[in-house]
Protein backbone atom coordinates (compact mmCIF):
# COMPACT_ATOMS: atom_id res chain seq x y z
CA UNK A 1 0.00 0.00 0.00
CA UNK A 2 2.87 2.35 0.79
CA UNK A 3 4.43 1.62 -2.58
CA UNK A 4 1.12 2.16 -4.37
CA UNK A 5 0.66 5.57 -2.71
CA UNK A 6 4.24 6.63 -3.46
CA UNK A 7 4.32 5.55 -7.10
CA UNK A 8 2.19 8.46 -8.43
CA UNK A 9 4.42 10.83 -6.50
CA UNK A 10 7.58 9.30 -7.97
CA UNK A 11 6.23 9.42 -11.53
CA UNK A 12 4.97 12.97 -11.04
CA UNK A 13 8.30 14.13 -9.62
CA UNK A 14 10.14 12.50 -12.51
CA UNK A 15 7.96 14.29 -15.07
CA UNK A 16 8.29 17.66 -13.31
CA UNK A 17 12.09 17.30 -13.19
CA UNK A 18 12.23 17.08 -16.99
CA UNK A 19 12.53 20.27 -19.10
CA UNK A 20 9.21 22.10 -19.59
CA UNK A 21 9.21 21.78 -23.39
CA UNK A 22 9.68 18.00 -23.20
CA UNK A 23 7.67 17.31 -20.07
CA UNK A 24 5.31 14.32 -20.48
CA UNK A 25 2.07 13.69 -18.66
CA UNK A 26 2.27 11.08 -15.88
CA UNK A 27 -0.49 9.13 -17.64
CA UNK A 28 1.92 8.55 -20.55
CA UNK A 29 4.17 6.41 -18.33
CA UNK A 30 1.21 4.56 -16.81
CA UNK A 31 -0.26 3.77 -20.25
CA UNK A 32 3.16 2.60 -21.45
CA UNK A 33 3.32 0.17 -18.52
CA UNK A 34 0.38 -1.71 -20.15
CA UNK A 35 1.82 -1.24 -23.68
CA UNK A 36 -1.03 1.00 -24.80
CA UNK A 37 -0.59 2.15 -28.44
CA UNK A 38 -1.79 5.69 -27.75
CA UNK A 39 1.33 6.35 -25.63
CA UNK A 40 3.82 5.30 -28.31
CA UNK A 41 3.94 8.54 -30.28
CA UNK A 42 4.24 10.62 -27.11
CA UNK A 43 7.14 8.49 -25.94
CA UNK A 44 8.97 8.72 -29.27
CA UNK A 45 8.62 12.52 -29.17
CA UNK A 46 9.76 12.58 -25.55
CA UNK A 47 12.94 10.60 -26.22
CA UNK A 48 13.62 12.65 -29.35
CA UNK A 49 13.37 15.95 -27.47
CA UNK A 50 15.49 14.79 -24.53
CA UNK A 51 18.27 13.24 -26.63
CA UNK A 52 18.38 16.28 -28.90
CA UNK A 53 18.91 18.52 -25.90
CA UNK A 54 21.69 16.32 -24.55
CA UNK A 55 23.51 16.45 -27.88
CA UNK A 56 23.12 20.23 -28.01
CA UNK A 57 21.13 20.31 -31.21
CA UNK A 58 18.04 22.28 -32.16
CA UNK A 59 14.82 20.39 -32.41
CA UNK A 60 11.28 21.18 -33.46
CA UNK A 61 8.02 19.43 -32.71
CA UNK A 62 7.13 19.63 -36.41
CA UNK A 63 9.88 17.21 -37.43
CA UNK A 64 8.60 14.13 -39.22
CA UNK A 65 7.94 11.23 -36.87
CA UNK A 66 9.99 8.80 -38.94
CA UNK A 67 13.03 11.11 -38.69
CA UNK A 68 12.50 11.40 -34.95
CA UNK A 69 12.36 7.61 -34.60
CA UNK A 70 15.53 7.16 -36.67
CA UNK A 71 17.37 9.66 -34.51
CA UNK A 72 16.22 8.03 -31.26
CA UNK A 73 17.24 4.56 -32.47
CA UNK A 74 20.64 5.86 -33.58
CA UNK A 75 21.22 7.65 -30.27
CA UNK A 76 20.24 4.59 -28.23
CA UNK A 77 22.56 2.45 -30.32
CA UNK A 78 25.33 4.98 -29.72
CA UNK A 79 24.86 4.72 -25.96
CA UNK A 80 24.94 0.91 -26.10
CA UNK A 81 21.29 -0.04 -25.81
CA UNK A 82 21.23 -3.48 -27.46
CA UNK A 83 17.66 -4.65 -26.95
CA UNK A 84 16.69 -5.81 -30.44
CA UNK A 85 12.93 -5.51 -29.80
CA UNK A 86 13.17 -1.73 -29.82
CA UNK A 87 14.99 -1.56 -33.15
CA UNK A 88 12.31 -3.75 -34.74
CA UNK A 89 9.55 -1.27 -33.87
CA UNK A 90 7.83 0.28 -36.93
CA UNK A 91 8.80 3.77 -38.10
CA UNK A 92 5.25 5.10 -37.83
CA UNK A 93 5.28 5.00 -34.01
CA UNK A 94 2.04 3.03 -33.76
CA UNK A 95 3.16 0.45 -31.16
CA UNK A 96 5.89 -0.23 -28.63
CA UNK A 97 5.17 2.14 -25.75
CA UNK A 98 6.40 -0.37 -23.15
CA UNK A 99 9.66 -0.92 -25.02
CA UNK A 100 10.14 2.83 -25.06
CA UNK A 101 9.44 2.98 -21.33
CA UNK A 102 12.26 0.47 -20.81
CA UNK A 103 14.61 2.50 -23.02
CA UNK A 104 13.72 5.70 -21.16
CA UNK A 105 14.37 4.05 -17.79
CA UNK A 106 17.65 2.63 -19.10
CA UNK A 107 18.78 6.14 -20.07
CA UNK A 108 17.87 7.43 -16.61
CA UNK A 109 20.30 4.97 -15.06
CA UNK A 110 22.93 4.58 -17.78
CA UNK A 111 23.78 8.16 -18.71
CA UNK A 112 22.26 10.03 -15.73
CA UNK A 113 19.66 11.59 -18.00
CA UNK A 114 18.13 13.97 -15.47
CA UNK A 115 21.47 15.24 -14.21
CA UNK A 116 22.67 15.96 -17.74
CA UNK A 117 19.50 17.81 -18.65
CA UNK A 118 19.58 19.92 -15.49
CA UNK A 119 23.23 20.82 -16.06
CA UNK A 120 22.70 21.68 -19.74
CA UNK A 121 19.52 23.73 -19.24
CA UNK A 122 20.78 25.59 -16.18
CA UNK A 123 20.19 29.34 -16.21
CA UNK A 124 23.62 30.92 -16.38
CA UNK A 125 23.75 34.30 -14.68
CA UNK A 126 27.55 34.43 -14.57
CA UNK A 127 30.27 34.26 -17.19
CA UNK A 128 31.40 30.66 -17.21
CA UNK A 129 33.91 28.58 -19.08
CA UNK A 130 34.69 24.90 -19.15
CA UNK A 131 38.04 23.85 -17.70
CA UNK A 132 39.44 20.40 -18.35
CA UNK A 133 43.01 19.24 -17.82
CA UNK A 134 42.13 15.54 -17.66
CA UNK A 135 43.82 13.11 -19.99
CA UNK A 136 40.92 11.41 -21.74
CA UNK A 137 42.50 8.16 -22.85
CA UNK A 138 40.55 5.86 -25.10
CA UNK A 139 38.98 2.84 -23.45
CA UNK A 140 40.53 -0.52 -24.23
CA UNK A 141 37.59 -1.48 -26.42
CA UNK A 142 37.97 1.63 -28.58
CA UNK A 143 41.72 1.17 -28.75
CA UNK A 144 41.22 -2.30 -30.10
CA UNK A 145 38.93 -1.04 -32.84
CA UNK A 146 41.31 1.74 -33.85
CA UNK A 147 44.20 -0.67 -34.07
CA UNK A 148 42.22 -3.08 -36.20
CA UNK A 149 40.78 -0.43 -38.49
CA UNK A 150 43.73 -0.11 -40.88
CA UNK A 151 43.67 -3.85 -41.60
CA UNK A 152 40.28 -3.63 -43.26
CA UNK A 153 41.07 -0.53 -45.32
CA UNK A 154 38.61 1.92 -46.77
CA UNK A 155 35.85 0.68 -49.02
CA UNK A 156 36.37 1.93 -52.54
CA UNK A 157 39.44 3.95 -51.54
CA UNK A 158 39.66 7.66 -50.75
CA UNK A 159 41.60 10.23 -52.74
CA UNK A 160 44.47 11.68 -50.72
CA UNK A 161 43.71 15.14 -52.10
CA UNK A 162 40.21 14.94 -50.62
CA UNK A 163 41.69 14.08 -47.21
CA UNK A 164 44.10 17.00 -47.52
CA UNK A 165 41.19 19.28 -48.36
CA UNK A 166 39.28 18.05 -45.32
CA UNK A 167 42.33 18.59 -43.14
CA UNK A 168 42.75 22.14 -44.45
CA UNK A 169 39.08 22.90 -43.92
CA UNK A 170 39.29 21.59 -40.36
CA UNK A 171 42.34 23.75 -39.66
CA UNK A 172 40.59 26.83 -41.07
CA UNK A 173 37.49 26.25 -38.94
CA UNK A 174 39.64 25.64 -35.88
CA UNK A 175 41.47 28.93 -36.43
CA UNK A 176 38.17 30.75 -36.94
CA UNK A 177 36.83 29.28 -33.70
CA UNK A 178 40.01 30.28 -31.89
CA UNK A 179 39.76 33.84 -33.23
CA UNK A 180 36.11 34.09 -32.13
CA UNK A 181 37.02 32.79 -28.70
CA UNK A 182 39.78 35.40 -28.38
CA UNK A 183 37.36 38.14 -29.39
CA UNK A 184 34.88 36.91 -26.78
CA UNK A 185 37.59 36.98 -24.13
CA UNK A 186 38.48 40.57 -25.06
CA UNK A 187 34.85 41.68 -24.76
CA UNK A 188 34.46 39.89 -21.42
CA UNK A 189 37.60 41.57 -20.17
CA UNK A 190 36.19 44.98 -21.10
CA UNK A 191 32.91 44.27 -19.29
CA UNK A 192 34.70 42.99 -16.19
CA UNK A 193 37.11 45.93 -16.21
CA UNK A 194 34.51 48.69 -16.73
CA UNK A 195 32.11 47.25 -14.10
CA UNK A 196 34.81 46.55 -11.53
CA UNK A 197 33.70 47.56 -8.05
CA UNK A 198 30.00 47.77 -8.97
CA UNK A 199 28.83 44.36 -7.74
CA UNK A 200 27.34 43.87 -4.29
CA UNK A 201 29.37 40.71 -3.86
CA UNK A 202 32.83 42.09 -3.20
CA UNK A 203 34.43 38.71 -3.87
CA UNK A 204 33.30 38.96 -7.49
CA UNK A 205 33.55 42.71 -7.77
CA UNK A 206 32.15 43.06 -11.29
CA UNK A 207 29.10 42.29 -13.39
CA UNK A 208 28.65 39.40 -15.76
CA UNK A 209 27.25 39.71 -19.30
CA UNK A 210 23.75 38.81 -18.08
CA UNK A 211 23.90 41.29 -15.22
CA UNK A 212 25.23 44.00 -17.54
CA UNK A 213 22.37 43.37 -19.94
CA UNK A 214 19.88 43.69 -17.07
CA UNK A 215 21.40 47.04 -16.13
CA UNK A 216 21.01 48.28 -19.68
CA UNK A 217 17.55 46.73 -20.20
CA UNK A 218 15.82 46.39 -16.81
CA UNK A 219 12.59 45.14 -18.39
CA UNK A 220 14.26 41.81 -19.16
CA UNK A 221 14.39 40.88 -15.48
CA UNK A 222 10.88 39.43 -15.65
CA UNK A 223 11.91 36.85 -18.22
CA UNK A 224 15.02 35.96 -16.21
CA UNK A 225 12.94 35.67 -13.06
CA UNK A 226 10.56 33.28 -14.80
CA UNK A 227 13.46 31.14 -15.96
CA UNK A 228 14.92 31.03 -12.46
CA UNK A 229 11.55 30.10 -10.94
CA UNK A 230 11.13 27.32 -13.50
CA UNK A 231 14.60 26.01 -12.75
CA UNK A 232 13.90 26.13 -9.02
CA UNK A 233 10.75 24.07 -9.51
CA UNK A 234 12.72 21.53 -11.55
CA UNK A 235 15.38 21.26 -8.84
CA UNK A 236 12.73 20.79 -6.16
CA UNK A 237 11.11 18.07 -8.27
CA UNK A 238 14.54 16.46 -8.76
CA UNK A 239 15.12 16.35 -5.00
CA UNK A 240 11.69 14.78 -4.54
CA UNK A 241 12.50 12.29 -7.31
CA UNK A 242 15.76 11.23 -5.63
CA UNK A 243 13.80 10.39 -2.49
CA UNK A 244 11.17 8.36 -4.37
CA UNK A 245 13.49 6.86 -6.98
CA UNK A 246 13.61 3.36 -5.35
CA UNK A 247 9.82 3.17 -5.70
CA UNK A 248 10.12 3.79 -9.45
CA UNK A 249 12.68 1.01 -9.91
CA UNK A 250 10.54 -1.42 -7.94
CA UNK A 251 7.72 -0.56 -10.32
CA UNK A 252 10.01 -1.17 -13.31
CA UNK A 253 10.85 -4.61 -11.91
CA UNK A 254 7.16 -5.49 -12.07
CA UNK A 255 7.09 -4.26 -15.68
CA UNK A 256 9.98 -6.58 -16.54
CA UNK A 257 8.31 -9.49 -14.75
CA UNK A 258 5.12 -8.96 -16.73
CA UNK A 259 7.05 -8.84 -19.98
CA UNK A 260 8.82 -12.08 -19.10
CA UNK A 261 5.52 -13.78 -18.28
CA UNK A 262 3.93 -12.61 -21.53
CA UNK A 263 6.99 -13.76 -23.47
CA UNK A 264 6.76 -17.23 -21.96
CA UNK A 265 3.03 -17.40 -22.71
CA UNK A 266 3.70 -16.53 -26.36
CA UNK A 267 6.41 -19.19 -26.56
CA UNK A 268 4.14 -21.84 -25.07
CA UNK A 269 1.35 -20.92 -27.49
CA UNK A 270 3.70 -21.15 -30.46
CA UNK A 271 4.94 -24.50 -29.27
CA UNK A 272 1.37 -25.78 -28.93
CA UNK A 273 0.55 -24.71 -32.48
CA UNK A 274 3.61 -26.51 -33.79
CA UNK A 275 2.54 -29.68 -31.96
CA UNK A 276 5.55 -29.84 -29.70
CA UNK A 277 5.38 -30.92 -26.09
CA UNK A 278 4.75 -28.15 -23.60
CA UNK A 279 7.60 -27.56 -21.16
CA UNK A 280 7.08 -28.38 -17.54
CA UNK A 281 6.39 -25.17 -15.63
CA UNK A 282 6.78 -24.77 -11.93
CA UNK A 283 4.16 -22.86 -10.04
CA UNK A 284 6.59 -20.62 -8.20
CA UNK A 285 8.72 -19.58 -11.18
CA UNK A 286 7.05 -20.03 -14.60
CA UNK A 287 10.08 -18.87 -16.59
CA UNK A 288 12.67 -21.05 -14.82
CA UNK A 289 12.67 -23.92 -17.37
CA UNK A 290 13.06 -21.60 -20.32
CA UNK A 291 15.91 -19.81 -18.58
CA UNK A 292 17.57 -23.13 -17.70
CA UNK A 293 17.40 -24.24 -21.32
CA UNK A 294 19.01 -21.02 -22.46
CA UNK A 295 21.76 -21.44 -19.88
CA UNK A 296 22.42 -25.01 -21.08
CA UNK A 297 22.68 -23.85 -24.68
CA UNK A 298 25.04 -21.05 -23.70
CA UNK A 299 27.14 -23.51 -21.70
CA UNK A 300 27.47 -25.83 -24.68
CA UNK A 301 28.37 -22.93 -26.95
CA UNK A 302 30.99 -21.71 -24.50
CA UNK A 303 32.49 -25.19 -24.23
CA UNK A 304 32.73 -25.40 -28.02
CA UNK A 305 34.33 -21.98 -28.23
CA UNK A 306 36.80 -22.90 -25.50
CA UNK A 307 37.90 -25.99 -27.41
CA UNK A 308 38.26 -24.02 -30.61
CA UNK A 309 40.28 -21.32 -28.86
CA UNK A 310 42.52 -23.95 -27.28
CA UNK A 311 43.25 -25.47 -30.68
CA UNK A 312 43.85 -22.03 -32.17
CA UNK A 313 46.21 -21.03 -29.35
CA UNK A 314 48.15 -24.28 -29.70
CA UNK A 315 48.52 -23.80 -33.43
CA UNK A 316 49.52 -20.14 -33.06
CA UNK A 317 52.01 -21.02 -30.33
CA UNK A 318 53.66 -23.65 -32.49
CA UNK A 319 53.89 -21.22 -35.40
CA UNK A 320 55.28 -18.52 -33.12
CA UNK A 321 57.93 -20.85 -31.71
CA UNK A 322 58.97 -21.71 -35.23
CA UNK A 323 59.24 -18.01 -36.11
CA UNK A 324 61.26 -17.33 -32.96
CA UNK A 325 63.63 -20.17 -33.78
CA UNK A 326 64.12 -18.88 -37.31
CA UNK A 327 64.58 -15.34 -36.04
CA UNK A 328 67.19 -16.46 -33.50
CA UNK A 329 69.23 -18.02 -36.26
CA UNK A 330 69.03 -14.80 -38.25
CA UNK A 331 69.97 -12.70 -35.25
CA UNK A 332 73.04 -14.80 -34.61
CA UNK A 333 74.22 -13.88 -38.04
CA UNK A 334 73.30 -10.16 -37.85
CA UNK A 335 74.46 -9.47 -34.33
CA UNK A 336 72.36 -10.66 -31.45
CA UNK A 337 73.55 -8.15 -28.87
CA UNK A 338 72.53 -4.98 -30.74
CA UNK A 339 69.08 -6.34 -31.55
CA UNK A 340 68.56 -7.57 -28.00
CA UNK A 341 69.43 -4.12 -26.68
CA UNK A 342 66.79 -2.52 -28.91
CA UNK A 343 64.22 -5.08 -27.83
CA UNK A 344 65.06 -4.42 -24.20
CA UNK A 345 64.57 -0.68 -24.69
CA UNK A 346 61.20 -1.27 -26.30
CA UNK A 347 60.16 -3.56 -23.44
CA UNK A 348 61.19 -0.94 -20.90
CA UNK A 349 59.10 1.66 -22.69
CA UNK A 350 56.13 -0.69 -22.71
CA UNK A 351 56.62 -1.34 -18.99
CA UNK A 352 56.71 2.39 -18.32
CA UNK A 353 53.46 2.81 -20.24
CA UNK A 354 51.95 -0.08 -18.28
CA UNK A 355 53.06 1.45 -15.00
CA UNK A 356 51.52 4.76 -16.03
CA UNK A 357 48.24 3.11 -16.96
CA UNK A 358 48.07 1.08 -13.74
CA UNK A 359 48.93 4.06 -11.55
CA UNK A 360 46.06 5.89 -9.87
CA UNK A 361 44.83 8.59 -12.22
CA UNK A 362 45.83 12.12 -11.42
CA UNK A 363 42.79 14.17 -10.59
CA UNK A 364 42.79 17.04 -13.04
CA UNK A 365 40.69 20.16 -13.09
CA UNK A 366 37.37 19.51 -14.78
CA UNK A 367 34.02 21.22 -14.92
CA UNK A 368 32.42 24.60 -15.38
CA UNK A 369 34.00 27.61 -13.68
CA UNK A 370 32.86 31.20 -13.37
CA UNK A 371 35.18 33.77 -14.91
CA UNK A 372 36.22 36.35 -12.33
CA UNK A 373 38.54 39.25 -13.13
CA UNK A 374 41.37 39.48 -10.57
CA UNK A 375 43.86 42.27 -10.17
CA UNK A 376 46.92 42.09 -8.00
CA UNK A 377 45.52 42.66 -4.55
CA UNK A 378 45.93 41.15 -1.06
CA UNK A 379 44.70 37.62 -0.48
CA UNK A 380 41.86 38.79 1.75
CA UNK A 381 39.57 41.82 1.97
CA UNK A 382 36.79 43.16 4.13
CA UNK A 383 33.28 42.13 3.09
CA UNK A 384 30.41 43.60 5.11
CA UNK A 385 32.73 44.23 8.03
CA UNK A 386 34.42 40.83 8.14
CA UNK A 387 37.55 39.46 6.58
CA UNK A 388 37.06 36.99 3.75
CA UNK A 389 39.97 34.99 2.42
CA UNK A 390 40.23 34.41 -1.28
CA UNK A 391 41.16 30.78 -0.63
CA UNK A 392 37.77 30.18 1.03
CA UNK A 393 36.21 30.03 -2.44
CA UNK A 394 37.09 27.12 -4.70
CA UNK A 395 39.01 28.99 -7.39
CA UNK A 396 41.43 28.11 -10.15
CA UNK A 397 43.74 30.76 -11.51
CA UNK A 398 44.32 31.10 -15.22
CA UNK A 399 48.07 30.63 -14.73
CA UNK A 400 47.49 27.20 -13.20
CA UNK A 401 45.31 26.12 -16.11
CA UNK A 402 47.83 27.49 -18.63
CA UNK A 403 50.67 25.66 -16.88
CA UNK A 404 48.76 22.39 -16.89
CA UNK A 405 47.83 22.77 -20.56
CA UNK A 406 51.43 23.61 -21.50
CA UNK A 407 52.64 20.45 -19.79
CA UNK A 408 49.99 18.46 -21.61
CA UNK A 409 50.98 20.10 -24.89
CA UNK A 410 54.65 19.21 -24.36
CA UNK A 411 53.70 15.60 -23.64
CA UNK A 412 51.60 15.41 -26.79
CA UNK A 413 54.39 16.96 -28.87
CA UNK A 414 56.85 14.35 -27.61
CA UNK A 415 54.38 11.60 -28.43
CA UNK A 416 53.83 13.07 -31.90
CA UNK A 417 57.56 13.16 -32.62
CA UNK A 418 57.92 9.57 -31.48
CA UNK A 419 55.11 8.46 -33.75
CA UNK A 420 56.57 10.41 -36.67
CA UNK A 421 59.93 8.75 -36.14
CA UNK A 422 58.31 5.32 -36.07
CA UNK A 423 56.43 6.11 -39.29
CA UNK A 424 59.64 7.34 -40.91
CA UNK A 425 61.45 4.14 -39.98
CA UNK A 426 58.55 2.09 -41.29
CA UNK A 427 58.60 4.00 -44.59
CA UNK A 428 62.34 3.44 -44.88
CA UNK A 429 61.83 -0.30 -44.44
CA UNK A 430 59.14 -0.28 -47.11
CA UNK A 431 61.29 1.79 -49.46
CA UNK A 432 64.17 -0.65 -49.17
CA UNK A 433 61.99 -3.33 -50.70
CA UNK A 434 61.19 -1.23 -53.78
CA UNK A 435 63.55 -1.68 -56.69
CA UNK A 436 64.36 1.33 -58.85
CA UNK A 437 62.61 3.81 -56.56
CA UNK A 438 64.35 6.75 -54.93
CA UNK A 439 62.61 8.29 -51.90
CA UNK A 440 63.58 11.84 -50.88
CA UNK A 441 62.50 12.89 -47.41
CA UNK A 442 60.65 16.25 -47.26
Amino acid sequence: QHRGRSLPGAVGALCRALPPRARPAPDTLRCARFDRPQASLDFWRLLYALLKQIHGRKWAESDAIDNQIKFVKAALWYYGYDRSELYRLPSDGSVGSRELLLAFSWLLHRISLLEQLLARNRVKTGDETSVCTCEDDLPSSLKGTTEKAPEHGLEGGVDVRYLQWLNGRLRFQWRSLHAQHQEQCKLLHKIHLFTSGSHMDQILGHFSVTETDLVRQPENYKQLLQLLESETMQLEAFLEWKQLEPVYWQWMETVLDNMAEEGNMCESQDAHVEGSELPKVTLCCPWADSLTGQIDRLSRDLTTLRDQLHKLVTRRKAAWCEKVKTREEELQKEGFSATARKIQERVELKLLDLTYLCAPPKKGMHGSRRLVFRRKHPASKMVFGRSVSKESVSTVSATEVIRELQMREASLVRELKQLQEECRQRLDEVAEGLNGVICISP
